[in-house]
């Protein structure tokens, strides 16, 4: 039983309330003073205590997936699995798991289309991640076999897991559920964290003798899923999108690398890299990349290209809506702005979940295959 199976938790929830029911039931033949009664109500007083810590801990797990898995958990390594292409041309591609999306029909790919668990080792980087790629189900059917898709980089915020993007975020079952209605057109999700090189929160930048995780989410990982997957090369064949820190990587990305990516889209986005212990010296003096990383600047200096960026933010319980605005205001001609503004909703899976379903359908409107 996994660990944030439902019925796990039913179990850990109906067991606390046994526990709690049978001390109260209990309770009067306990309350003598001997050895024995006061060992009985120790006993009970830990097992209900300890059963209702258990229940709200895999409650809030669930809800917010800490741990993906009882390995996760207790933090045993797991293997990798087989190597599925490691050839020249930067095709660095290692396949851990498949596993089947959270949607009707999930047992064949044809109806369900397929999660595989994959490992990118970066060419140029030197970085290795792993992440998760959705294929939709017409990527296996015939009639499909020489089309070639559109994609999009999904980034949870920091320090988050990947998972949380399959199963508090429903991505897949998003994806699915949208190009099953006609309200997008099929694409390939390629979902991982921006924490590349844990712990450190390297705000998807370029370190000075340090992790090039802007090299790595702009070159190595396009480049890799394009060379094993039937996944365009062009920039109108490519999107990135995310939440949080991820939302900050997914616009910069795209406004610094419109050769690779063509829309840019961030939910609860913030528009300057953060520095904090969590990310350590990023810049090393160099006020010229400490610049560079500040999105706003970015605009106003950097060429103008016709990129499309989409961004989010709520009228309260959101703290990021001054300065989104800012960057609304800031986007100029030939580049295009959209923006999601809830009357309210704060920094949380609940309010993504909102906001998932037309960032999906604004970026399948900006991305078009070959």
């Amino acid at each position: 039983m996994g660990l944030t199976s439902r019925t796990l938790l039913a179990l850990a929830v109906l067991l606390a309330v046994l526990l709690f029911g049978a001390t109260i039931r209990l309770w009067p033949r306990l309350s003598r003073r001997t050895p024995r009664a006061v060992a009985g109500r120790v006993v009970l007083l830990l097992a209900t205590q300890v059963a209702v810590f258990v229940a709200i801990g895999l409650a809030a797990n669930n809800s917010f997936l800490f741990y993906g898995s009882w390995a996760d958990l207790v933090g045993r390594r797991q293997e990798l699995g087989a190597v599925v292409d490691q050839a020249a041309g930067g095709r660095h591609i290692t396949v851990v798991d498949r596993r089947r999306p959270p949607v009707p029909g999930a047992a064949s790919p044809l109806t369900a289309g397929q999660i595989q668990k994959i490992v990118v080792g970066g060419v140029a980087s030197g970085i290795d991640s792993s992440a998760y790629v959705y294929l939709p189900p017409e990527y296996f059917r015939p009639r499909y076999a020489h089309t070639t898709f559109p994609a999009a980089v999904v980034l949870t915020g920091y320090p988050g897991m990947a998972e949380n993007l399959i199963q508090a975020l429903h991505y897949p079952e998003t994806a699915w559920r949208l190009a099953k209605e006609g309200r997008m057109r099929p694409m390939v999700l390629v979902m991982l964290r921006p924490t590349v090189a844990p712990p450190r929160d390297t705000e998807c930048v370029d370190i000075p003798g340090g992790p090039q995780t802007e090299t790595f989410f702009a070159k190595d990982l396009p480049r890799a899923v394009s060379q094993t997957y039937r996944v365009g090369t062009a920039a109108r064949n490519w999107g990135f999108v995310g939440n949080s820190t991820g939302g900050y990587c997914a616009l910069k990305i795209a406004l610094h690398h419109p050769e690779q990516f063509a829309a840019g889209a961030g939910l609860s986005a913030y528009y300057k890299a953060a520095e904090d212990p969590t990310t350590g010296d990023l810049f090393h003096g160099d006020q010229r990349l400490r610049d560079r990383a500040d999105l706003l600047w970015s605009l106003d200096h950097l060429p103008r290209r016709a990129s499309s960026f989409l961004v989010t933010s709520s009228e309260r319980g959101e703290g990021n809506l001054k300065e989104t605005r800012k960057f609304m205001a800031a986007v100029k001609a030939p580049a295009r702005v959209s923006s999601i503004i809830l009357d309210s909703g704060g920094h949380n899976f609940t309010t993504w979940r909102r906001e998932i379903p037309p960032t999906l359908e604004w970026l399948s409107g900006r991305l078009s295959s070959d």
